[in-house]
């Protein structure tokens, strides 16, 4: 299929205001919103600022997974904009039974579509991280050289998993084997989940249970990175979990995604760049950007196409002495 992306300038009326630039998305030539042409273009994207997927908040590695997951689950953009719009319309209705009362029965009807779409984001999350884990600790492991052993722990704002008896929760480094739930277990154990707090929910006005509270951390020899990793420990984690993207991807939909790197080589060190070099040239397209080409080795940039861009303007035969 024929996917084209249009920037187009738009100076407008008035010539003192800068111009704007528009975006046009085409699919096979019909204009397409940005939602629909998802898992058509799959795409993972390096940039120096990926640091906040672990430093952030949980809202940014809800982004991160989000943005994942709809590239190569087909159905997963379409049910996350399902869930956000049902659970916007529930978070209404409990704050309208909580400033005026009412008939809490109401909710059961917002509760069936956020448990429908709910549960499946749960499952399709437990599925996509227990992957990406596996990929992401063998390429730690390796950049590393084996003194560290990565997990990836997913903390769902709902655990479908009951805990055991008498325990309140579980240490965050503590492994969870969630591979066994079905769809239908969790969907249950959120619609009862969701009952149990129905009280206390209307009384805050808000849902308090979900995928939009689900967290996601990094643990390194049972340490959160999040909290406690140096700034090599992160560069090291990020690199591993975007190369075990990459391979996931591949995994999943059968074809390499494109690998997008803006200004990262100058991120990390030596043996860092050398080991993601050696990682691009196993898969089919990359586009990286620099200012400095002295960061590629002599042999990797003789095998790259190389573009200079200077002036808004492409050159492909002076790039090298452009550079």
């Amino acid at each position: 299929r024929d996917l084209e992306v249009r920037l187009i300038q738009e100076n407008g009326t008035n010539p003192s205001a800068a111009p704007r630039l528009r975006k046009e998305i085409l699919l096979d030539g019909v204009k397409r919103a940005a939602s629909e042409v998802i898992g058509h273009f799959n795409a993972v994207l390096f940039i120096p600022q990926l640091s906040q997927i672990i430093e952030g908040g949980p809202e940014d590695r809800r982004r991160y997974l989000n943005l994942a997951l709809a590239q190569a689950i087909p159905g997963y953009a379409k049910t996350l904009s399902e869930y956000h719009a049902a659970l916007t319309q529930r978070n209404a209705l409990l704050k309208l039974l909580s400033e005026r009362g009412g008939d809490q029965a109401q909710l059961e009807y917002w509760d069936r579509s956020i448990v429908d779409t709910g549960g499946q984001l749960i499952l399709w999350r437990i599925q996509a991280i227990q992957e990406l884990e596996r990929l992401a600790a063998r390429t730690h492991h390796s950049l590393t050289r084996g003194k560290e052993v990565l997990r990836l722990a997913y903390d769902p704002a709902f655990d479908p998993l009951p805990k055991p008896e008498g325990q309140i929760a579980l240490k965050l480094d503590t492994p969870v084997d969630r591979s066994a739930l079905d769809l239908e277990s969790i969907k249950r154990g959120f619609a009862g989940a969701l009952r149990k707090l129905r009280g206390e929910e209307i009384s805050r006005g808000v849902t308090t249970i979900g995928p939009h509270r689900d967290e996601l951390r990094f643990i390194a020899n049972k340490i959160d990175l999040g909290d406690y990793g140096s700034r090599g420990q992160v560069r090291t984690t990020i690199l591993a979990l975007k190369l075990a993207e990459v391979t996931w991807m591949k995994e999943r939909t059968g074809e390499w995604p494109v690998i997008l790197l803006d200004e990262v080589m100058a991120e990390l060190d030596l043996e860092r760049r050398a080991d993601l070099l050696s990682a691009l040239e196993e898969t089919e397209q990359s586009l990286l950007t620099t200012a400095d080409l002295n960061l590629f080795s002599p042999d990797f940039a003789q095998k790259a196409t190389l573009w200079h861009v200077q002036d808004g303007k492409v050159d492909t035969q002076n790039a090298l002495a452009g550079s």
